[in-house]
This record gives structure tokens, C-alpha cells and sequence, in this order.
């Protein structure tokens, strides 16, 4: 069984033991500081090699709307996987489930860091509901209010 890391800094190949996403879907580079059932900040550092580039838009590269949710979305999950006992987590899957209060502020460009600010809510009946930001540059560029559950994972 694999250990988790220490709570606070998380780095790129810890964050591959929690978050069954890969590249190119994997949106969370690092995480900075955590405190268990209480907050995350990651980030996520935005690169022109970054596929969804190639069609969104080629003249004016902007980071996609919902891949920023998604990468808030990941770090929550995060949150969750690193508050609990392995037990409790082990062979799960954290599933985005819905959003509330969706708004983009402004829009994310290749060289932004991505700054991923979530802080728990509630939990009952199985869903998570967390507060999210995503800053660069101190600047607000998206806020959501996210839920998400915890799901067995169902290998082949």
C-alpha cells in the first residue's frame, strides 16, 4: 500500500499517487499549502505546449473555461484524498458531480501560474461541496462553488 505524503507542499509525483489523471488531463502541478478539511492552494503553471492550445484559439491562446474548473476540481480532490485515512480512500475515485455561481473574471493566457484556492464547505450523503478561486497574479479569474462524491473505482 502506498504511503501519502506529509500535508503542506505536495509536488508533481506525489500528486500522481492521489489524482488518477495524466497528462494531458492532469492540471494540478503542485500543491503549496494544505490544512486538512480546510483549504488547498495549488497551482497549475499554464504552457503554450498545452494541447487544448492548438484549437482554443490559435491567434489568441486562452486557457478553456472548463479546464480551469476542472483543475479546481482537482485540487479539491486533493483536499479530500490527503483529509482522510487511505482506508477510506483506497481504490476510490473523486468525481466532479456540479457547480454553482460559475464566473469568469478574466481569462488565462500561456506563461500565467495558475494559483487554485479551494476551501471545504460541507460534506453529507456523500457530497463534497467546496468554495473555489483561481487567481494569477493575485487577480481573480474564476470562482465556483464545486460538489463532487466519492466513487468505488471499477478496474477491468
Amino acid at each position: 500500500m502506498k504511503t501519502k505524503p506529509d500535508h503542506g507542499e505536495i509536488v508533481s509525483r506525489h500528486i500522481l499517487d492521489l489524482l488518477p489523471h495524466r497528462y494531458p488531463f492532469l492540471l494540478v502541478d503542485r500543491v503549496l499549502d494544505m490544512e486538512p478539511m480546510v483549504r488547498i492552494h495549488a497551482i497549475k503553471s499554464v504552457s503554450i505546449n498545452e494541447p487544448f492550445f492548438q484549437g482554443h484559439f490559435p491567434a489568441y491562446p486562452v486557457m478553456p473555461g472548463v479546464l480551469i474548473l476542472e483543475a479546481m476540481a482537482q485540487a479539491g480532490g486533493i483536499l479530500v484524498i490527503k483529509s482522510l485515512p487511505a482506508e477510506d480512500t483506497s481504490n476510490k475515485l473523486f468525481l466532479f458531480s456540479g457547480m454553482e455561481k460559475v464566473r469568469f473574471r478574466r481569462p488565462v493566457f500561456p506563461g500565467d501560474q495558475l494559483h487554485l484556492h479551494v476551501r471545504y464547505i460541507k460534506h453529507k450523503l456523500g457530497l463534497w461541496k467546496f468554495e473555489a478561486e483561481a487567481h494569477v497574479d493575485e487577480r481573480v479569474v474564476a470562482e465556483a462553488i464545486l460538489t463532487a462524491t466519492i466513487a468505488p473505482r471499477e478496474d477491468d
